[in-house]
């Protein structure tokens, strides 16, 4: 039997060269694989146990008698006489498993605690549900969420890839990878500058909008170096790398500030923005800009304050000077305080607010009609003061409607 074991620690020694699996690993499973083998032969011992040795590779049963709290009060030899032929026969199927087991455990090993990190995979299959990359040994799955729209994923292309997450299944690991995740960005960039894989230059947050645009603000630990030029590079060299990687999409970067004011104003960058008003209880940022920036600023369909609000973390809402100009003239005008409220006949009446009877529309317009009647100027004051009536409510109803829309494309974008 001596010699069969030989044999066996000979083929275990090669396997776990060629597989990359220590010599231990394999022959705890060896082990387990023959007390298996042992319990199925007639007149084995209900508890036994096998040992390898390492060095001479015999192969020995020790039979166990065990009390009633599991320790072992009696031990035997009971390796039976053609055992080493009985354990290469049933051994095999077992020994395999463990094998693929103890390959699919390293995989994970190798790949396990580097969500975060960015892999490069060649494109081995895509449909409408996923795309397959292979990385070498493992493949990583793309699911179609983390997938950038309208990029297509042709077979044989080499992509690089953000991990999002390592799952460990009875198939092996489960890598899934994201292309849309604002994490790719940064590692893009460290790939690409040496100042920010050195930890000279810090990318402090980004904001995207994946295959559209991307923002990032960018800070420098060192005085002497231009956070947004380092990552710019010669002629815009090494945010070209970037770019082309992402396919064209387009990407801002800006640098970082701790006054959230003037965060804000570069986080709206390539529009100049004249004011920043914070409200910090409600967490909106009121950004004022000239007439002709207002339309920069928003970006188109709202983009650039989206960015710019995720960027930042403030609801911002975009206000040009005349927006501002008309909000202030509006709420300086003087207006009766009051509410119209529905009397039981169903007529609409004005009750002012400091008291007194209500007035109802037609009353109120007839008073108007004596009032300019009774005045100096005539028929023609009457119709200025009509005029100024209708057109003075229609103006301010304008100007309420103009910055609503401005909230909505300035903050309400920003904030979605």
């Amino acid at each position: 039997m001596k010699e069969v074991s030989i044999d066996f620690l000979d083929a275990l020694q090669q396997i776990a060269k060629d597989k990359g699996i220590s010599v231990d690993t394999l022959l705890d499973a060896l082990a387990n694989a023959l007390v298996a083998a042992y319990k199925r032969l007639p007149n084995a011992a209900e508890e036994a146990v096998v040992t390898v040795d390492p060095d001479t590779g015999e192969i020995r049963v020790y039979g166990q008698e065990l009390d009633e709290d599991g320790n072992v009060i009696r031990e035997w030899d009971d390796t039976p006489k053609d055992f080493g032929r009985i354990a290469a026969q049933t051994a095999k199927q077992v020994m395999t498993q463990r094998i693929r087991e103890a390959e699919r455990d390293l995989k994970y090993e190798e790949y396990a605690g580097r969500e975060g990190d960015i892999v490069t995979g060649i494109i081995q299959q895509s449909d409408n549900r996923y795309t397959l990359l292979d990385l070498g040994k493992v493949e990583a799955l793309l699911p179609q969420a983390e997938q950038v729209p309208y990029e297509r994923y042709e077979h044989g292309a080499r992509l690089k890839a953000y991990i999002v997450e390592v799952r460990k299944t009875t198939k092996g690991p489960q890598i899934v990878v994201s292309r849309t995740h604002p994490g790719l960005i940064k590692r893009l960039f460290e790939l690409e500058v040496p100042e920010i894989s050195s930890g000279v230059v810090e990318i402090k947050a980004a904001a995207r909008e994946p295959g559209h645009r991307t923002k990032i603000a960018v800070w420098s630990n060192d005085n002497n170096v231009d956070p947004v030029g380092a990552c710019v590079g010669a002629r815009g060299a090494r945010v070209r790398m970037v770019t082309n990687e992402l396919r064209g999409e387009k990407v801002d970067i800006v640098p970082f500030s701790d006054e959230p004011r003037e965060f804000v104003m570069r986080a709206l960058q390539p529009a100049k923005v004249k004011e920043v008003h914070l409200d910090e209880s409600t967490g909106t940022a009121t950004v004022i800009v000239h007439d002709f920036q207002l339309s920069l600023a928003i970006g188109k369909e709202g983009q650039n304050a989206r960015l710019a609000a995720r960027l930042t973390g403030w609801r911002i809402d975009i206000k040009s000077e005349t927006q501002i100009a008309e909000e202030q003239a509006y709420a300086e005008q003087d207006w009766a305080e009051g509410e119209w409220v529905e009397t039981e006949s169903g007529e609409m009446v004005w009750q002012p607010a400091e008291g007194g009877e209500a007035v109802s529309a037609e009353e109120w317009s007839h008073s108007v009609d004596d009032s300019i009647e009774g005045s100096p100027d005539g028929e023609g004051a009457g119709e200025q003061v009509n005029d100024e009536a209708e057109g003075g409510s229609g103006d301010s109803g304008a100007a309420v409607a103009e910055a609503t829309a401005s909230g909505a494309d300035g903050g309400g974008e920003g904030d979605r």
